[in-house]
């Protein structure tokens, strides 16, 4: 359950899951990266997650990015994200769960996803993308919110995938941002001292 090596870069340009043996290698499909969101016919879903730190709603796009965004909705359906926490809280960068729970005890996963990075959304504030190890084709249930402009991740190894973004509740994000961190080995600095908990997460559009 160790952080991957890849982690000795800087944090701003590198962004891996912790645990888990990853998936196949190679590249998801590769389009514009700025495109922007592409419009549907009907309403776009919204997933509300509710914390120990409060509630904020997440809008998916899933014309950019079909897979992850059934993959997501899938680990929602299935109630997976109750209990876990956010395990990696950067400040100046993201904040980062859906993984393991309070004990740092890795859950099962489905199998990991096709990469589809550079979809025409930007790792832009308040988007939320997958989280992966090195291995290109390896995200599961492990997503990140980003909590400043990270636009070097829309290609930086690959790239990571946005398929959303937070619509209502980045006050709530920010909230978590701030939080005092510690140390765990195998984990790096940036667990925080009192768990961040997501205690439910639901389709509410």
């Amino acid at each position: 359950m160790k952080f991957l090596t890849a982690l000795v870069f800087a944090a701003s340009t590198v962004l891996v899951a912790c645990g888990g043996s990853g998936g196949g290698s190679g590249g998801g499909t590769t389009v514009n990266c700025y495109g922007g969101v592409k419009s549907a016919a009907t309403p776009f879903p919204q997933v509300t997650m509710v914390t120990t730190k409060g509630s904020f709603v997440v809008e998916l796009y899933p014309l950019n990015a079909p897979v992850t965004v059934d993959n997501f909705l899938q680990y929602v359906k299935d109630d997976f994200y109750k209990n876990k926490i956010f395990h990696r809280v950067i400040s100046n960068f993201v904040v980062q769960g859906g993984g393991f729970d309070a004990q740092l005890n890795l859950a099962a996963n489905r199998p990991p996803i096709a990469l589809e990075a550079c979809n025409g959304l930007s790792n832009t504030r308040s988007t939320i993308a997958m989280a992966r190890t090195d291995v290109l084709n390896s995200a599961t249930s492990q997503f990140y919110i980003n909590v400043v402009d990270n636009v070097t991740l829309d290609t930086s190894g690959g790239g990571y995938a946005v398929f959303g973004k937070v619509i209502s509740g980045m006050d709530v994000v920010d909230a978590i941002r701030v939080v005092p961190t510690q140390t765990v080995s195998g984990f790096g600095t940036d667990v925080p001292v009192t768990p961040v908990t997501i205690t439910s997460a639901t389709r509410t559009q």
